[in-house]
């Protein structure tokens, strides 16, 4: 029998290096696309006195939260606004009221789409996380904004299962069977707050501003800022 011809090291070399380009362009690609999919995300620098901070939006996930967002970015209404609130542990809070605690005028609120962007695979409230801030009424949300400095469970939108009345529900624990969809749907606990962006960078002047000192400020008795944080500038990154 003939033995088999060795493959020589020319060839084993030409072989790896072939499977070694392929790897490296497929490796790009998915890279490059995983970029142009990040790059095509609406950003915003936030100029502060306490430093700058760049977040980037998903309107892929919450579009008329997004739309409504950056309409107040070209409208200049952030500019000359501060952070009225601020809860270590918790979020810090601003887009409302300018340095004399008057609070601006807004458009009309815009629709909840927490539930929506959490089914779409969306971010829930996590660290970083950018979400509109709101009054009891789900939909009551304008200006006022939200950066998450823990892990707030407690914030997010629960998805209902389909069905009428639903089949079966858990929630805090306990399960719930035969529940008539409007009864959860319409229940304030489970709309949430909706995450729409995620801070990129600059997250080290939010953890800053998160351990300023409060207390009463304006017509607040608490959580604000003893040294005012005053948006300098909000601007749409080009």
């Amino acid at each position: 029998m003939t033995p088999k011809t060795p493959i020589s090291m020319t060839t084993q070399t030409t072989t790896l290096t072939k499977r070694m380009l392929l790897t490296a362009v497929l490796m790009g690609t998915l890279t490059f696309a995983s970029g142009a999919i990040a790059a095509d995300n609406p950003k915003v620098k936030f100029a502060t006195t306490e430093g700058d901070f760049v977040v980037e939006l998903y309107p892929d996930l919450a579009p008329k939260t997004v739309e409504n967002f950056l309409q107040y970015v070209k409208d200049k209404h952030y500019d000359g606004t501060i952070f009225h609130r601020v809860i270590n542990d918790f979020m810090v809070q601003g887009g409302g009221f300018d340095a004399a605690y008057v609070q601006k005028k807004t458009r009309p609120p815009v629709v909840n789409e927490g539930r929506d962007a959490i089914a779409k695979g969306g971010p829930k409230n996590t660290v970083g996380t950018l979400a509109m801030a709101r009054t009891n009424e789900p939909n009551s949300a304008t200006s006022q904004f939200f950066i998450n400095v823990k892990e707030n469970t407690s914030l997010d939108a629960t998805v209902i299962p389909p069905g009428d009345p639903v089949p079966k529900f858990e929630y805090g624990g306990r399960t719930y069977e035969n529940v008539p969809r409007a009864n959860l749907v319409n229940a304030p606990q489970l709309v949430g707050y909706a995450v729409f962006g995620k801070v990129i960078t600059g997250m080290d002047v939010v953890n800053k501003m998160k351990l300023t000192p409060t207390g009463a400020g304006g017509p607040f008795p608490s959580d604000v800022p003893k040294t005012q944080i005053l948006i300098n500038s909000a601007t749409l990154v080009k």
